[in-house]
């Protein structure tokens, strides 16, 4: 995730960017973002999203676009990322690691490259910052007093960077590159002086002194017509350097490099001497200049792209006294390539030498003997072979004591284990050890204080940057669409781009599109991604060899999950074991990051694992363990959400008692349950219907109930059509009758009540033909509320009555109450006040308030508070809703505090009311 401000305000996920709407609720989320982790008072907001006098309902349109902006977040599992946006008094706190804004992370790379030494490497650290804008500043957002200052501050630090650029491109000798960096943008602003001042001192340096004296008089010209001024010193200074012609402006740039060490002489100088002599005292220079020639580093990675998150990341953990770095992540995510890139650039840091070994701990060839790396680190330092000790203890010992007195970067590469490490930790205080490992190495970081440093999968613009570095940007940019749907195939690995790439530069005519179709086959989408002996196939079957039995058996069935995410009691459903086992298991995974914890209890797969894992031998009895698992925990969490109500469907004949059930405490539980695992639900309900399991599919979206009446505007119609098909082709009849009331229902309430009448007037006779009393109860009461959209309310009452009779007749008295609740609501659109009233009153007594489900309570208040007002006791009926409308408020039932909102708006103009029926209804609509 990851949240932009240097161009359009946007925030971008895997799934592509979030649709944030209109510029208002764009300029809120730029104000929250130019202060992360700090309240910013509604007052500044209002002044951010209006110029003039704000609206008198600005602080309800607040709220509603902080609600919205939630909404969007949540989606997005914003929570994962350490994001979360807040209430504080009355003031809103986005709360997240700023790591995850464009502009924190422009500004810390600016820093960084401030104080690098090498102008090679301040280029790098430029370049990077400024490939993060993507336009001008909080594009897209309200042109406030506020937000335009804020993007004008951005401005000139960009600018700024500009310049400095282009002054460390000057400081290599390239002063054709610093024109042409500096020309673009002095075009662009031709009024800043200091543009064009640092564009002729480039010009002059370059050879072109007749451009540099036509760009000050152009310039000159500039300022006199538009601001009636002369041309600054700085302008004149750079004039003046022009006139006097290219020997003078060589002696000048020379002084400038004996200054700073940064001209192009002094840059040989100092490749002659070693990188670190400019800071040395001389006294020093010389073991510099010997230690210097130490570089055992593997050559510079080729089509290296991104990344400046991770590589701050490295430059922080390196930094103390001898740092232990440790570089985690799956197998081909390029954590070779980060660090050989990130020690090729830091290498002056390092006059002592920069040693490098590949541990080989996922190799087909085996590990080298600890000894052996000794070896070729001591003779790399100068010892003797034959004073090379001949015991690793030994040779240990002498390593730590040569590089006491060195500053070091010590490289190791693929470590299996924390003890693989240990002994080749260099023992001086300046020295910095890097390690890569596709292991977290807990003791390494225990023992050794190692400081994590993870590396994910690409962005999707630097995983297209990836592919556009080996095929070339114009085959690239001239399918840009395949080239995204290409890296969205690959998972964003760095390895599996580069096997594609390599497809694909191998057939100069192939198209991306083609490719992206070929990928879109799971089946062959990973043999796909094998060339010659590159393969991530490959990789992960060195990552799973290494694995512990009960870790590598868990593996090979989380493959058979339908699903994206997984629990502990999933996961052991799956291999056929208990929680506590599969859990522990999960963990020895994640701690070789093929999985990934995206929360308490919830681990998941990346899609190129998860391909890995389905084709390994798991049995076929694993995805009906794991479908009855889901089974069995719709049963408690509906069981849970709607307490007293009848079980919605028995278990099947061969189903399968998973070990342990998750258990919900409470309503809120079960419906957070539902919230987060209705996508994988929905995948596991198609699972089952592709392999048949028809009986499973039906149960799986039927115990989904409490969600959709819940949440019942939110598409449920598809779903609701396969449990149906599934019902009919399970033969179950009392099945589908209750599938047939609920889509019945779904569609009554998106409006669709000609197409819901046939499923609705079919349901009640089905469920009275299998005895099914309860089912025919709620049947009737659906078909009822399509009777009454349809103008009959008489017909609509009498089924509701009859629903009434049936549900007390079997002693159902939660299906009673629901019953008269609409029975109500019928005599409410017929104005028949006092009967409603009466029928409200009782359908509430049937059960006691602290027993009644929450909706319920809610609707039947409503109802009461309506009648009473028909009846002319307005005092007594705005109580009423009042209270329906604060408890639906507290429990987060939009649909309930919506309609009690409403009905309040009727008597009543108060702008709070309508602030809060704003901030319901804009919730609800976000779901439709």
């Amino acid at each position: 995730m990851e949240f932009r401000l240097l161009g359009a305000v946007s925030v971008a996920t895997e799934a592509g960017v979030l649709p944030l709407g209109p510029a208002k609720r764009r300029s809120l989320l730029a104000a929250l973002l130019l202060r992360p982790n700090h309240p910013v008072p509604v007052d500044q907001l209002t002044a951010a999203l209006w110029d003039q006098e704000p609206p008198a309902r600005s602080r309800g349109v607040i709220q509603g676009h902080v609600s919205r902006l939630r909404v969007l977040l949540a989606g997005a599992e914003a929570d994962m990322y350490g994001v979360e946006l807040v209430t504080q008094g009355t003031a809103y706190v986005l709360r997240m690691p700023e790591s995850l804004l464009d502009a924190h992370r422009f500004e810390e790379l600016v820093t960084l490259a401030r104080g690098q030494r090498a102008p090679a490497d301040a280029v790098a650290m430029y370049q990077e910052a400024l490939s993060l804008w993507q336009g001008p500043a909080l594009t897209g957002a309200y042109p406030s007093q506020s937000l335009q200052a804020a993007a004008q501050a951005l401005e000139e630090l960009r600018l700024a960077s500009v310049e400095s650029l282009a002054g460390a491109y000057g400081r290599m000798g390239e002063h054709a590159r610093a024109a042409a960096v500096l020309r673009a943008e002095a075009g662009a602003h031709p009024l800043r002086e200091s543009l064009s001042a640092a564009l002729m001192r480039a010009l002059q340096r370059a050879g072109r002194r007749t451009e540099a004296l036509d760009w000050f008089h152009r310039t000159r010209r500039l300022l006199a017509d538009e601001l009636g001024v002369d041309p600054g010193r700085e302008l004149a200074d750079a004039y003046a350097l022009a006139l006097r012609g290219a020997e003078e402006a060589g002696e000048d740039e020379s002084e400038e490099a004996g200054a700073g060490g940064s001209g192009l002489n002094g840059r040989r100088r100092h490749e002659a001497v070693g990188d670190s002599t400019a800071a040395a005292p001389p006294a020093a220079a010389a073991p510099a200049a010997v230690s210097a020639t130490i570089d055992l580093l593997p050559r510079m990675p080729r089509g290296f792209h991104g990344r400046a998150g991770e590589l701050t990341a490295l430059s922080r953990a390196a930094a103390g006294e001898a740092p232990v770095c440790l570089v985690t992540g799956p197998a081909g995510v390029g954590k070779t390539a980060l660090v050989t890139h990130w020690a090729h650039r830091n290498r002056d840091r390092f006059p002592g030498g920069l040693l490098y070994a590949d541990l080989r701990g996922f190799s087909e060839t085996g590990e080298p003997a600890l000894l052996e790396v000794l070896r070729e680190f001591l003779l790399a330092l100068g010892v003797a072979p034959r004073r090379i000790p001949e015991s690793a203890g030994a040779a240990s010992a002498l390593f730590r004591s040569l590089c006491a007195a060195r500053q070091l970067l010590v490289v190791l590469d693929n470590a299996r284990a924390s003890e693989q490490v240990r002994e080749l930790l260099p023992g001086g205080a300046r020295c910095v050890t890097v390690v890569t490992s596709r292991y977290r190495l807990r003791g390494l970081i225990a023992s050794d204080a190692a400081r994590p440093v993870p590396v994910d999968v690409l962005e999707p613009e630097d995983s297209t940057a990836l592919l556009a570095a080996v095929l070339g940007t114009e085959r690239v940019l001239a399918e840009e669409v395949a080239a995204r749907r290409l890296a969205e195939l690959c998972g964003g690995l760095p390895l599996a781009l580069r096997v594609a790439a390599a497809r694909l530069a191998d057939q100069p005519e192939a198209q991306l599109s083609a490719m992206c179709a070929e990928l879109s086959d799971e089946s062959r989408r990973l043999s796909l991604l094998d060339v010659e002996d590159t393969s991530v196939r490959a990789a992960l079957r060195l990552t799973v060899r290494r694995l512990p039995a009960d870790a590598a058996r868990q593996f090979a069935h989380l493959g058979r999950h339908p699903g994206r995410y997984v629990d502990r009691y999933a996961a052991a459903a799956l291999a056929d074991t208990d929680p506590a086992t599969a859990e522990a298991a999960l963990d020895k995974l994640t701690a070789a990051h093929l999985v990934v914890r995206a929360g308490p209890d919830r681990w998941t797969l990346h899609d190129l694992v998860r391909l890995y894992a389905h084709d390994l031998d798991a049995g076929a009895e694993a995805l009906p363990r794991v479908l009855d698992q889901m089974v069995a925990t719709a049963l408690a969490a509906a069981d849970a959400a709607e307490p007293g109500d009848e079980s919605c469907f028995a278990l099947p004949a061969d189903f399968r008692a998973p070990r342990a059930t998750r258990e919900f405490a409470d309503r809120d539980q079960a419906m957070a349950w539902y919230e987060a695992e209705r996508d994988d639900l929905t995948l596991a309900a198609a699972a089952a219907d592709s392999a048949g399991l028809h009986g499973r599919t039906w149960r799986i979206i039927l115990g989904m109930w409490p969600q959709i009446v819940w949440r019942v505007r939110d598409g449920w119609t598809p779903l609701l059509r396969t449990a149906l098909e599934a019902a009919r082709a399970d033969g179950d009849p009392r099945a589908e009758s209750r599938v047939l009331a609920l889509l019945g229902w779904v569609l009554t309430e998106e409006g669709r009540v000609d197409e819901a009448l046939v499923h609705l007037e079919a349901a009640p006779v089905l469920a009275a033909r299998a005895c099914d009393t309860r089912g025919e109860a709620t049947a009737l009461i659906n078909l009822s509320l399509a009777q009454a959209a349809l103008g009959s309310p008489d017909e609509a009452a009498e089924g509701c009555a009859l629903a009434a009779e049936l549900a007390h007749s079997v002693g159902d008295r939660h299906t009673e109450r629901l019953a008269l609740c609409h029975l109500a609501r019928h005599r409410l659109d017929a104005r028949e006040w006092q009967a409603a009233h009466e029928t409200a009153v009782a359908a509430l007594d049937i059960e006691g308030p602290a027993e009644a489900s929450v909706a319920a309570r809610v609707l039947l208040l409503t109802a009461i508070g309506e009648a009473l007002l028909g009846m002319g006791d307005e005092r007594e009926g705005i109580r009423r809703l009042e209270n329906a409308a604060l408890e639906a408020e507290t429990c987060g039932y939009d649909d309930g505090a919506v309609r009690a909102l409403g009905a309040l708006l009727r008597v009543s103009a108060d702008a709070g009311l309508q602030a809060r029926y704003d901030t319901a209804m804009v919730r609800l609509m976000s779901r439709t």
